[in-house]
This record gives structure tokens, C-alpha cells and sequence, in this order.
């Protein structure tokens, strides 16, 4: 059984890499949309903020980014 296990992860795993590497280039009609402000990584700074004050009150228990209280958020 671990051999035939072994055989199909073995025949399968270059389909899988394969897969990884099959990469198209992005037209230039189609960067309009990656550069949309809904695509990018970075928060911007008030949605950063916000998302900093959630963390904080969530792990105030463990210290958090140096704000009081915990829980709601209230403090």
C-alpha cells in the first residue's frame, strides 16, 4: 500500500511543479486592474490605524502595541 502511495506522490509531483511554473505575463490592458487600490497589499493609513486598534484590543491581555483595557475596545 505505501509503495503505491509512493508511486502516485512520485508520478504526480512533477504535474504539480509544473503547475507552479506555468506563469502568463500580465498584458498591458490588464494592469489597470492590479493597479486598483482594492489590489495592493498595504492598508492605507486610516484602515491601518483601525486595523492596529482592533489588534490592540484584542491582545491587550498578552501587551498588545501598548494601549490599556482590553475586550471591547472601549479604553
Amino acid at each position: 500500500m505505501k509503495t503505491v502511495v509512493l508511486n502516485i506522490a512520485l508520478f504526480m509531483l512533477p504535474l504539480w511543479l509544473h503547475g507552479c511554473t506555468a506563469i502568463e505575463p500580465v498584458s498591458a490592458w490588464e494592469r489597470g486592474y492590479l493597479a486598483d487600490p482594492a489590489m495592493q497589499w498595504d492598508r492605507g493609513k486610516r484602515e491601518a490605524k483601525f486595523a492596529g486598534h482592533v489588534y490592540t484590543s484584542k491582545e491587550a491581555s498578552s501587551g498588545g502595541a501598548g494601549a490599556a483595557g482590553g475586550g471591547c475596545g472601549c479604553n
